[in-house]
This record gives structure tokens, C-alpha cells and sequence, in this order.
């Protein structure tokens, strides 16, 4: 017998959390989140809690959890946008089609309730945290930043009802195609700089990196990211969430800020120390061990994640994007360890970051959907 039940309970917030690590346990390729970053959802002064609506499901068969789904109406994109839809994340189950039926008719319900009139996702409370359902690159690692799912959450969904709205693609970038392509890179963005007056911006520290440019930042991410798919505006509790987040593992040396004359950022691209080594096999949570990996590879990376491009709309067709590659590709001549960076999740039509990696050595090998449903 199948049996939902919405989550209230902490003895039910619990299982709901500790679902997905239960059943992804011994994976390779899961990553998971820090177990007290996403206990925080469940506490009464949450960042999202004031723009948006959202609860979750708990799927059991004879007694046992089978699977889990949250439900969130992201009131703020749907103003922005002029829709009704709940968006649904944290969708983990066994391998069985009647608990995802269950558990999405269950989310479904809930969306009408609230006048919601179509199903869309994975999509979280905003862009910053994890989207996407994976549907190619199964025996790939995730990244820190990434979903890793089974192959048959596909087929569930769409045997659902539920059909493609979006992409993203996940690619490897091994450094420039060429070291004449560095050189032709070197030229271009100093011509560009000269032309238009710009240059990189400096810091001694990633915390004096963040009190120097954090405005800055996420002034222009609000600007180049407003029509982008599934973004939201940045509240205050927003910024001030992703400040906790990457005081730890942002440094200079793997930033790139582009200033104009009057040292107001054009262009920006912040890459992180991959993380995932450290957490693959654990619960999320900071142990000891887990403490000492997760220091290991803030200092000795292996590999770089891409997580925030930006670019001022005024300067997209002005090639300023190519200071962001050079600078990439220096990162990865330079640091020996260095294996590869990853690009994390690129919407396959935004054609200008696609473009963006054009003149790396590129490795496409992650695809994620997101899926929509009209109710």
C-alpha cells in the first residue's frame, strides 16, 4: 500500500532530508547537499519564506518512505512573469512508477489549491540552488552545484504527463584550444580593455573581494540574468544567504571582475574549488573528516567550478565575455592540479555563454531538463 503524507512533523522533516542520502547511499556520482543547509528550510525565518508559498510530501510504501517531492510557488517569479505555476524540487523515489504517481498527484492537488494552473520543474526556490533533472550523463560525477538522479526519474515524469520546457548542458572545459588561440585571446582582450577603458579588478582576500565588489556583483547579476528561465530578483536575505555561502571558498585568484574607468563592473565570472571529492560517501554533514577534506580542496583544487557569469546587456556585443575566457584559461595553464573546469548548468539557449566556451578544448557531457505540466 502506498500512502503521502505532508511533512509537519520533525520526525517527518527528518526523513524527508535524509531520503535521497538513504537512497543514493554507496552512488559514486551523488553528491550531497550540506545536511544543515537544507535544514535551515524547515526553520520559521528562512530566506524564502517571505516570497514564497511551499510545502513537501512524503511517499510510503507499507510503512516505509519510498520517495519525497516539494511544491513551491515562487510568488515573486510568477508576478514577474505573469504566471500561475508551482515549481516542484527534491523529487527522489524508488524505482517505482505508482509512488511518483502518488507523490505527484499529491504536489498537483496542492497547486490547484493554491490556483495554480501548470506544473513546472525541477526548479528550487531560486536559480542559486540545485535545478534541473538529470537526463544525460548518468556515470558522470555531479558537481556541489548539481542534481544527480537515476535514469528511470525520466521516464517517471514523462509517463506522468510531464513534457520538456527547458534544457541546460553541462560541460568539461580543459584550457584553450591552442596556445596560439591564448595568444589571439591575450591580443583580443587587450584591445578590448584599451578601446573601452577597462581593466581587472584586485583584491588581497576572497572576504576583501566580497566587501569590494559584493554590490556590485549582484546589482549586475539582477541586470544580465532578468530574462534568463527560472530566475528571480535578489532580495536582501538572498544576498545576504550567498555572502555565507562563498566567504569560505571564493578567492582572487580564481575571480574575475572587469571594471570600467569608473570602477563599475562590466563583467564578472566567479569559479569555486570543486568540492564534490569531499563530500561523495558522506551524509552532508561536517564531521571531522568531512571538515578536513572540504579544507584540502578549498586550497588544493583539482578542479574549478563556474558558478556566476555576468555581463553588463551594454557590453555583450563588445567581446568584453573574452576577458572572462582568457581568464579561465589562465587559471587552468597555471595551476598544474588543475584537471578541468566545470561550466555547471548553461541554458542551451542562451547562445551567449554557449559562445562563450567556444574556443576551449570543450567536453559536453551533462544534460538537465526541466519539465512542465499544465494542471
Amino acid at each position: 500500500m502506498i500512502e503521502v503524507k505532508e511533512v509537519k512533523t520533525k520526525k517527518q522533516q527528518k526523513e524527508f532530508l535524509n531520503f535521497a542520502l538513504d537512497l543514493y547511499k554507496g552512488s559514486p556520482y551523488f553528491v550531497p547537499p550540506l545536511y544543515a543547509d537544507e535544514k535551515k528550510m524547515f526553520g520559521k525565518d528562512y530566506v524564502y519564506n517571505s516570497s514564497c508559498d511551499w510545502t513537501c510530501f512524503m511517499a510510503y510504501r507499507d510503512g516505509k518512505p519510498a520517495g519525497r517531492i516539494q511544491c513551491i510557488i515562487q510568488q515573486d517569479a510568477n508576478a514577474k512573469n505573469g504566471e500561475k505555476r508551482c515549481r516542484f524540487c527534491r523529487f527522489d523515489t524508488i524505482e517505482d512508477l505508482e509512488v511518483s504517481k502518488a507523490l505527484f498527484e499529491a504536489a498537483e492537488n496542492w497547486a490547484r489549491q493554491k490556483g495554480m494552473d501548470t506544473m513546472v520543474g525541477p526548479l528550487n526556490f531560486s536559480d542559486l540552488e540545485r535545478e534541473g533533472m538529470l537526463v544525460e550523463g548518468f556515470e558522470e560525477p555531479a558537481t556541489f552545484e548539481q542534481n544527480y538522479n537515476f535514469s528511470y526519474y525520466k521516464d517517471h515524469v514523462e509517463a506522468l504527463g510531464y513534457r520538456k520546457e527547458i534544457d541546460w548542458i553541462a560541460s568539461r572545459l580543459y584550457g584553450a584550444e591552442s596556445p596560439e588561440t591564448l595568444e589571439e585571446m591575450e591580443e583580443l582582450a587587450a584591445f578590448i580593455f584599451k578601446r573601452y577603458k577597462l581593466h581587472y579588478g584586485t583584491a588581497q582576500n576572497g572576504p576583501k573581494l566580497l566587501k569590494k565588489y559584493a554590490d556590485g556583483l549582484f546589482d549586475l547579476l539582477d541586470k544580465s540574468y532578468e530574462g534568463l528561465y527560472g530566475t528571480v530578483p535578489f532580495t536582501q536575505g538572498m544576498r545576504k544567504l550567498v555572502l555565507e555561502n562563498f566567504s569560505m571558498v571564493i578567492s582572487p585568484r580564481q575571480t574575475a571582475v572587469v571594471l570600467d574607468e569608473n570602477e563599475k563592473i562590466v563583467c564578472f565570472g566567479l569559479t569555486f574549488p570543486g568540492l564534490a571529492p569531499a563530500l561523495v560517501g558522506t551524509r552532508g554533514k561536517y564531521t571531522p573528516l568531512t571538515l578536513l577534506k572540504l579544507l584540502y580542496y578549498i586550497k588544493r583544487p583539482n578542479v574549478l567550478d563556474l558558478c556566476l557569469v555576468g555581463v553588463d546587456p551594454e557590453y555583450v556585443n563588445r567581446g568584453v565575455s573574452g576577458a572572462l575566457s582568457l581568464a579561465v584559461m589562465k587559471m587552468l595553464r597555471d595551476n598544474p592540479r588543475l584537471k578541468w573546469a566545470d561550466t555547471n548548468l548553461n541554458l542551451e539557449d542562451n547562445y551567449a555563454i554557449q559562445n562563450q566556451w567556444r574556443r576551449f578544448k570543450r567536453e559536453e557531457c551533462k544534460r538537465y531538463r526541466s519539465y512542465v505540466k499544465t494542471l
